[in-house]
């Protein structure tokens, strides 16, 4: 029986080639997602434990429970000084140690577009030996800085910006623009620098003026002698610490808790990847499971006559295992070396825009060889399980008295029934999550879309006649006795028709939720933007790090500025609740925020008094002249009076009051946001002289409506192109398995084509007729996977509607066209080499074929 399978692979190449392309494809992705998780998860390890070479104890300044400790200016504070430095280095076993300033800081490249990537823009400061070199920032080119008006740079953040040594460098910390002369490029395997980030270094009494305070550090890294106990060592050094506000680390301890950090990044990509691949294979079963019950429905009188020379049910079944097994084997060995080409490809695509994953070789592991090699061969050997049911159970006489017998009316009805009760709790279930709000109860919603859509797949049988015969009606009309027949084809074998759709399906139902959802969500957050906000601009800063108010009343002052209205933030707790509290100019917010109050009166300055949002409102019990106790972020505490009561606001969130009321508790006076409103129409002038007025800074962010929309629609369209891509995988299985379904057909309707061809059906008319097949089929499972995405969608959509109260279902009609568009595309395309080859059959040959 093994001989039989093998012989039956290498007999029915062409017809088996289609189901190995869709495992093939399956396993790559598979394989190229855990290569790629070993590969950069292996490179990011190797980084991070060469950045710890020689770091035996690393002491570091603790932060208080409510953040760094920082002063009205903004300079954080630690008692990481020179005199516990001396401490430390005076410890027997201490061979070295380092005076560490960390901060950020953001590079203005030549058109001004900020260097790096946001909060991963390091600053440092150089620390020279005698000879003016620095072990962990080795010189490229030049000198390390020296005095305050000097930096350095890494080299690719240098070629990156176009710098060169001897340029002046434009950058900013947390506010206006600072200049400094380039004098140095350095090296660094940092891996926040190189993927993505940039670095900029200082000389330590500089960084400490522009991070700390004099003579404080951020960390002390100690070096220890040959020989001495590290952990010993980390102990002796704790010792010296002041309680609370510093902490030692030993070096291996870092190294263990960087290697779990890069880990847990690596699993959650890894498992997203693999969610997808899962998908993919999943379409691969409707193939395979196809393929095999056409091909068992072909070779029945081969296995009629193996059970009557002795052949056992068992036997048919292993012969049949087998033979998917040998498949999945070969499909899989070659999957995985495509897989690896996928994984270096996606590297390098990554790497293109801006990841910048360290240097590492290519990381192939005998358990990702084993895991897809297993997923090949399991989902192949999985989905030829039940057509080997089937074949075993022919009956020898029946058999071979008929090439195909139709499939007993009781199975479509038992299954008929299935999927009635799977769609019907799935429905049930998704018609509860319609009444949720929190996004919490997201296990609950992917619970019934997966009941939904199973039970869809389950019922498309059923589904099939309605569907199709509806598309006949069309395409009899349009293409006469053509497009009858490809109805009645597709009709012929519901069973059939329904795999191969929902293999395309399940493709679409995934991207049409996305697609709805994300359009909807895109729809919402540019009406709350035109809604809530009045004014023309509004300005903040990348790093979120804030504005310096006396540079933003300078705003205010600008000629064409109408209105400004500043927004700095606190919180504080009444009744159990927490509650962020924005501070204002109360003369101007009207002005630059669509307020409508419900009841009350806007909040007065200098009178203790806050306006709340409806939601806020709702959830504290409150309502208009009603006075709370409330306790602020700073421990303080204050009676507040509720002057009135808006309608839901992003602008100005769960409550505002005057700046006088907020400034109080704030450990740092930043405005966070200004809102700026102009006398006329925004312009390009107008806004670089807000820029101008704020420092010019790299930072800042200076965004009218069209940029707001535009940030909220890049964002969303992201998501969306990057599910589309990793679901194109699931989409290309989905053609070819319309591909392989029309081939086979075709084989099986050799004499049917060739009784076609005698009574004067010519050949484009064949081709016509295989065409239209395959664009009825790829239109029902289009059809199906938009309508259960549409409903998902409408369903889940309740989720998100908790945190954009604007929410509602918006179809993209464009883009549902669109899909609908595609899928008569695959249609036609899928059909091309079927129907060549079925016009190319010649006709007394097909009809004398058995």
């Amino acid at each position: 029986m093994l001989r039989t399978a093998l012989r039956n692979v290498l007999a029915h190449k062409a017809r088996l080639m289609m189901t190995a392309l869709a495992v093939l494809l399956g396993v790559a992705f598979v394989a190229g997602t855990l290569i790629f998780s070993d590969t950069v998860g292996e490179a990011v390890k190797k980084a991070s434990a060469k950045s710890l070479d020689g770091v035996a104890v690393s002491v570091q300044a603790v932060d208080a429970e409510d953040g760094p400790r920082t002063d009205k200016n903004g300079k954080r504070s630690t008692l990481l000084d020179d005199k516990l430095a001396d401490k430390v280095r005076a410890l027997p076993g201490v061979q070295s140690l380092r005076r560490d300033v960390t901060g950020t800081a953001t590079l203005a490249g030549p058109d001004g577009i900020p260097i790096g990537n946001g909060w991963q823009n390091l600053a440092a400061n150089f620390q020279p030996d005698k000879d003016g070199h620095d072990a962990r920032y080795p010189l490229l080119r030049g000198r390390g800085p020296a005095t305050g008006n000097e930096i350095a740079l890494d080299e690719a953040t240098a070629e990156a910006a176009h710098y060169k040594v001897g340029d002046t460098v434009r950058f900013a910390t947390d506010g206006p623009v600072l200049t400094k002369k380039l004098v140095g490029i350095v090296t660094t395997d940092d891996p926040q620098v190189t993927t993505g980030g940039s670095l900029a270094l200082f000389d330590t009494a500089t960084a400490q003026k522009l991070y700390l305070h004099p003579g404080q550090f951020d960390e002390l890294v100690v070096g220890a002698a040959p020989g001495t106990d590290q952990q010993a060592l980390t102990a002796k050094v704790r010792e010296l610490l002041p309680k609370d506000r510093a902490e030692a680390t030993s070096g291996t301890a870092l190294a263990a808790e960087q290697s779990r950090m890069v880990t847990a990044q690596n699993k959650a990509l890894s498992q997203t990847l693999l969610v997808f691949a899962g998908i993919a294979l999943f379409v691969g079963i409707f193939i395979i499971a196809n393929t095999f019950t056409m091909l068992i429905s072909q070779r029945s009188r081969e296995i009629a006559l193996l059970r009557a020379v002795g052949a056992s049910r068992r036997q048919v079944v292993r012969s049949v295992l087998a033979e998917a097994g040998l498949l999945g084997l070969l499909s899989s060995v070659v999957g995985f070396g495509l897989g690896t080409a996928i994984a270096v490809g996606l590297r390098a695509v990554l790497d293109a825009n801006g990841a910048g994953f360290p240097d590492g070789p290519v990381i192939i592991s005998p358990t990702t060889v084993l895991s897809s090699l297993a997923v090949g061969i399991g989902v192949t050997v999985l989905a030829a399980w039940l057509p080997s049911r089937k074949a075993a159970k022919i009956a020898p006489v029946e058999a071979l008295n008929t090439v195909e017998a139709p499939p007993a009316p009781r199975s479509l009805v038992i299954r008929n029934s299935l999927g009635a009760l799977v769609t019907g709790l799935g429905v049930a279930v998704m018609f509860y999550v319609a009444t949720l709000t929190s996004s919490d109860d997201l296990p609950i919603a992917m619970m019934g879309s997966m009941l939904t859509l199973t039970g869809v797949i389950i019922l498309a049988p059923l589904l099939s006649r309605p569907l199709v015969s509806l598309a006949g009606i069309l395409t009899t009309r349009l293409f006469g006795i053509g497009g009858k027949l490809a109805t009645q084809n597709a009709l012929r074998n519901p069973r059939r028709t329904a795999a191969t759709a929902s293999a395309l399906m399940i493709g679409l139902t995934l991207i049409t939720g996305m697609t709805v959802v994300g359009n909807s969500t895109q729809q919402a957050m540019d009406k709350m933007t035109a809604n809530g906000l009045t004014a023309d601009y509004k300005v903040g800063t990348s790093t979120y790090t804030g504005l310096d108010p006396a540079l933003s009343k300078k705003v205010a002052d600008l000629p064409g500025v109408a209105a400004m209205a500043p927004l700095r933030s606190t919180g504080f707790e009444a009744g159990g609740h927490f509650t962020s509290l924005n501070g204002t100019d109360l003369a101007t917010i009207g002005k630059v925020a669509r307020l409508d109050f419900t009841s009350g009166s806007p909040a007065r300055a200098g009178a203790g008094e806050i306006a709340v949002s409806q939601s806020a409102a709702k959830e504290n019990g409150w309502r208009a002249g009603e006075t709370v106790e409330a306790t602020f972020d700073d421990k303080k505490k204050e009676k507040l009076t509720i002057a009135g009561v808006y309608a839901d606001n992003p602008v100005v969130g769960d409550a505002f009051g005057a700046t006088s009321l907020v400034d109080p508790h704030m450990t740092q006076l930043k405005n966070e946001e200004l809102l700026v409103k102009t006398q006329g129409s925004p312009t390009l002038e107008t806004e670089k002289q807000i820029r101008h007025a704020l420092g010019d800074s790299p930072l800042l962010k200076v965004q009218d409506h069209a940029d707001l929309r535009k940030e909220n629609a890049g964002q969303i369209d992201t998501v969306l192109y990057v599910v589309y891509g990793l679901l194109g995988m699931a989409i290309v299985i989905a053609v070819v398995g319309v591909v392989n379904t029309l081939a086979m057909s075709v084989f099986e309707r050799t004499r049917e084509i060739g009784m076609l061809r005698a009574i004067g059906l010519a050949r484009s008319g064949i081709k016509q007729m295989v065409r239209l097949e395959s664009v009825v089929l790829s239109l029902f499972g289009a059809v199906l996977g938009i309508g259960v995405g549409i409903f998902l969608s409408w369903a889940g959509g309740s989720l998100v509607g908790k945190g954009l109260p604007t929410y509602e279902l918006l179809l993209p009609w464009g883009r549902l066209g669109l899909f609908l568009l595609l899928a008569l595309v695959v249609g036609v395309l899928a059909a091309l080499w079927p129907a060549r080859r079925a016009a190319r059959l010649n006709m007394l040959e097909a009809i004398g074929a058995q």
